[in-house]
């Protein structure tokens, strides 16, 4: 089943308001400056341009906010986006106060540095590398403003670069590569751990949920004893009798001993071992037998099961649990129409199996909720069928794809190893 990423449209957010306060100090701290430098002390500033640039950033910052609290996701790349519009920006700003040469220039590491903690290594090394080149642009192309420059500047027919400026430039690029190097990979490490210990965490949750399911299903299994012989009890005294309806009888009588049957094959299981390997069965001989069985369980279905050719020999040490899981699959396939597909091929390595339904399908709640325990879309459910079967299937290396399909009904894909299955 698919997954979250790491970097969810939740985290996004979250970075964009941080990202919003940063440019909120920003943009009033270039504000503060533009007074101090253009009316109270002129150092010949174009405080008009300048003044227009701070109200355009102001304006795309209140849009900001607003797409902040706006529900619709925010992806990578729009974040990227926000991050550019800073740059450019700011470089609008030291373009028309002095360019290279202006002691704010350093403030590209802001959005290297966001980059780097926030955004893939890729999006980090093109902020970089922006921000390095809007750098040396800004060497041959800005208004320049005479208190800015460096004190060792030389007007006149000096033909190099100043030292004091390439050195800036040089400590710039040279941080620039550090901050998106190191703090990309630590950023992409935590990621990575925080992934692992959310992941840990819903494994611990979901066995917890199963161990309570199993604790219920072992009382729920020694309760049943008792109502079961005397519905056998019964059935046997009508069929005696020969009732009217001894076709319905002898249903009802096989009904019963599957459910007998079954309760049976928990308390053995329930006795097994843990370290005791299941006998080997022929795979074959083990699809067929639990395709009987469910039809025994579920006669108003009509299954159409192909098989695969030239599929090999295996044996399987499947636990009992996987053919319950597979069965419950064989139900809701049955629950949604009374015809079902099935086809089954498998290799060496892999079983295949199709199940395919021709009822409604599956809506947007219930792919959203799929495997979720205590989730039904059945009146009388009680919402742990896919749960358990998604659990069963994952212990043992193995997974359950679920679809709608063109035309009406929902396939699904049973995916079971058929190596060596790790100890239950």
């Amino acid at each position: 089943m698919p997954t979250l990423p790491p970097n969810s449209s939740a985290l996004i957010r979250r970075n964009l308001k941080r990202l919003n306060l940063i440019r909120c100090i920003a943009i009033g701290g270039q504000f503060l400056a533009l007074y101090y430098f253009w009316v109270l002390s002129d150092i010949g500033l174009p405080g008009n341009i300048l003044a227009i640039v701070l109200l355009i950033y102001s304006a795309v910052l209140a849009a900001s906010i607003w797409r902040s609290h706006w529900r619709a996701p925010l992806t990578e790349a729009e974040f990227f986006a926000h991050l550019l519009a800073d740059m450019v920006f700011f470089s609008a700003l030291l373009y028309f106060s002095g360019g290279a040469s202006n002691p704010f220039v350093s403030y590209y590491l802001v959005p290297i540095c966001i980059a780097a903690a926030t955004l893939p290594r890729s999006y980090s090394w093109l902020i970089a590398a922006l921000s390095l080149l809007a750098y040396s642009a800004l060497f041959y192309y800005n208004h320049p403003v005479m208190a800015l420059a460096p004190h060792h500047h030389h007007h006149g027919g000096g033909d190099g670069a100043n030292l004091h400026l390439v050195g800036m430039w040089a400590n710039f690029a040279v941080s620039a590569a550090l901050i998106t190097f190191f703090i990309s990979r630590m950023a992409a490490d935590l990621r990575r751990q925080e992934a692992t210990a959310n992941r840990l965490r819903e494994d611990e949750l979901r066995n917890n949920q199963v161990l309570a399911v199993a604790t219920l299903a072992a009382g729920t299994a020694h309760e049943l004893g008792t109502p079961l012989n005397t519905m056998q009890l019964l059935l046997d005294d009508m069929a005696d009798s020969k009732h009217q309806d001894s076709d319905d009888i002898s249903v009802l009588q096989e009904q019963v001993k599957q459910c007998r049957a079954t309760l049976q094959r928990l308390v053995n299981t329930a006795e097994i071992d843990s370290d005791q390997q299941q006998p080997g069965r022929d795979l074959r001989q083990y699809l067929e037998e639990l395709f009987t069985s469910w039809q025994v369980m579920r006669p108003d279905a009509r299954p159409e099961i192909s098989w695969h050719d030239n599929c090999p020999t295996v044996d399987v040490h499947y636990p009992p649990t996987v053919a319950q899981s597979i069965h419950n699959i064989l139900n809701n396939a049955a629950d949604a129409s009374p015809r079902v597909e099935i086809a089954v091929q498998w290799g060496r390595q892999q079983l295949q199996l199709t199940v395919r339904d021709f009822g409604d399908g599956l809506t947007p709640e219930q792919r959203e909720q799929m495997g979720q325990p205590f989730t039904s879309s059945k009146a009388s459910g009680m919402g742990l069928g896919l749960f358990l079967t998604h659990t069963t299937f994952n212990r043992i290396g193995g997974q359950v794809l679920m679809d709608n399909v063109e035309g009406g009904g929902t396939m699904t894909q049973v995916l079971l190893p058929l190596a060596e299955v790790p100890p239950q």
